[in-house]
């Protein structure tokens, strides 16, 4: 075994097989006595509380809260992780109001798009369809990418073979038993991050001791704390407003709405929800700040593992894979079948075929070719961030014109439609390109000198800002 690894790629690989055939077993059991469409779709809407609350906080958190918050703590500090926490926590406070509306008016519905639809013509429709989905893609390929490279990293396993196991398992028992198997498995699931995250908490406290603090953090990077840090900020704010629109349009989330079985226990359900996602996100973060502190020369997305792994053992390297595989699947299920229920409840409306077409296996089909472009993509080990940001810009530009609509009924098509483009349009000539050092306008059009340094130091965050409350102009301008 190479010495630079946790773990020999035979035991890596045969527990990743053991774990992932135990989801697949779980998964087809449950299914098998919850078969048809409503299950399918939303799980027949008799969802209760405890089964609701883990599986809304399984599918918000994924193998991403191992890499992203760490990361970002390292470089924006305090504000960073807070936003971060905050962004993901958040839809789910906000979709008890927007859950109760859509309910209410839409009893019989299963996705946020069925309600767009209504609202809005048919191309409008398309194209937060088509939004939607392309998120939710990107999502996926994250997924799968960062638990590929998670298990390369301890064991030094290819990154294809890591990738084929998890997208064949999930989707063997998610395209059988749809939404009602997804949220059954998520249970199961979350019990096991929740074990696992709490039992890493108590290993890295005991184990770093005094320097698994606040102080500590201030003692070697008092900027990281500082309320005087404009990164820190700027960083909270862009990661809030970013996860938080991105995840407002996560099907997963309008399935789930749907699938309680009454409003008041959706409601409990997101406020656990709320109050379990931020500190899980914030104490990944912290991890990150600790790391650094330590060792400043360490690789900014491993700070958990970092402190972590730094005993090197076999029992740990097997605790860190099965927390980063629960994490994984329940995330991955909750896409797939996210995706294929909007091409079977919009599908119709969209492409039009014929009315003999079996929509549930049509959707089938492209979840499949999508899986095998995801494939491609995560045993490439492409990094996605990019891809990632550029999609939450989309969801950015949409977030207020979709979901003001719901509460303001003089926003028609056509104004919708020009209050998107002109946030998208204002978006993108703030977005930086890949390296972040200039954009379309700040940089390519016109020269950095214009602009002060820190315009050319927050590209990311006025890009967001931009998209997001420019096509406010539009409807300030419809009023008048």
């Amino acid at each position: 075994m190479n010495k630079s690894y946790f773990l020999s790629q035979s035991t890596s690989l045969t527990f990743v097989i053991v774990i992932s055939l135990i989801f697949v077993f779980l998964g087809l059991y449950n299914s098998k006595k919850n078969q048809g469409l409503n299950n399918y779709l939303t799980a027949n809407r008799n969802i209760g509380l405890f089964s609701l609350t883990t599986s809304l906080t399984a599918s918000a958190l994924g193998a991403w809260i191992l890499f992203g918050p760490a990361s970002a703590a390292t470089w924006g500090g305090i504000g960073a992780i807070t936003g971060y926490s905050l962004g993901t926590a958040f839809p789910m406070f906000f979709l008890i109001y927007l859950g109760k509306k859509i309910r209410k008016e839409f009893p019989k519905g299963s996705s946020l798009i069925e309600f767009m639809r209504k609202k809005f013509g048919k191309s409008l429709f398309k194209l937060i369809l088509l939004m939607t989905i392309f998120y939710m893609f990107i999502f996926l390929c994250a997924e799968v990418t960062a638990v590929a490279v998670l298990i390369n990293y301890i064991s030094g396993t290819e990154l294809w073979i890591t990738a084929l196991i998890v997208l064949v398992s999930t989707l063997v028992y998610t395209l059988y038993g749809g939404l009602r198997a997804s949220i059954f498995t998520d249970n199961i699931q979350m019990v096991v991050i929740g074990i696992l995250l709490l039992i890493s908490l108590i290993y890295i406290n005991s184990f770093t001791g005094s320097e698994f603090s606040f102080e500590f953090i201030s003692k070697k990077n008092p900027h990281l704390l500082s309320s005087s840090y404009i990164p820190s900020y700027t960083a909270g704010l862009t990661f809030f407003i970013a996860v938080a629109a991105t995840n407002l349009f996560h099907q997963g989330n309008w399935q789930r709405v749907y699938a309680a079985k009454n409003f008041e226990t959706l409601r409990k359900s997101l406020i656990i929800s709320f109050f379990i996602i931020i500190p899980i996100v914030f104490y990944m973060g912290f991890t990150g700040m600790v790391a650094f502190s330590i060792d400043p020369t360490m690789r900014p997305d491993l700070g958990f593992f970092t402190l972590l792994l730094k005993e090197q053992t076999e029992l740990l390297s097997l605790f860190v894979i099965a927390l980063g595989l629960a994490l994984t699947i329940s995330t991955v299920d909750t896409l797939v079948n996210a995706i294929s229920s909007l091409i079977v409840v919009d599908g119709k409306a969209t492409f039009n075929f014929n009315k003999k077409t079996n929509y549930l296996n049509f959707s089938k089909y492209i979840i499949l070719f999508l899986s095998l472009i995801c494939f491609i993509v995560a045993s490439k080990g492409f990094d996605i961030l990019y891809l990632f940001l550029l999609a939450d810009l989309f969801c950015c530009a949409f977030v207020l014109t979709v979901f003001y609509s719901f509460y303001n009924k003089n926003i028609n098509e056509k104004t919708a439609y020009i209050s998107i483009i002109i946030g998208l349009i204002g978006g993108f000539l703030m977005f930086p390109v890949p390296d972040f050092s200039k954009s379309l306008i700040v940089g390519i059009l016109l020269p950095k000198e214009l602009f002060a340094p820190i315009v050319s130091q927050s590209l990311l965050f006025l890009s967001f800002i931009i998209a997001t409350f420019l096509p406010l102009i539009v409807f300030k301008a419809k009023r008048f």
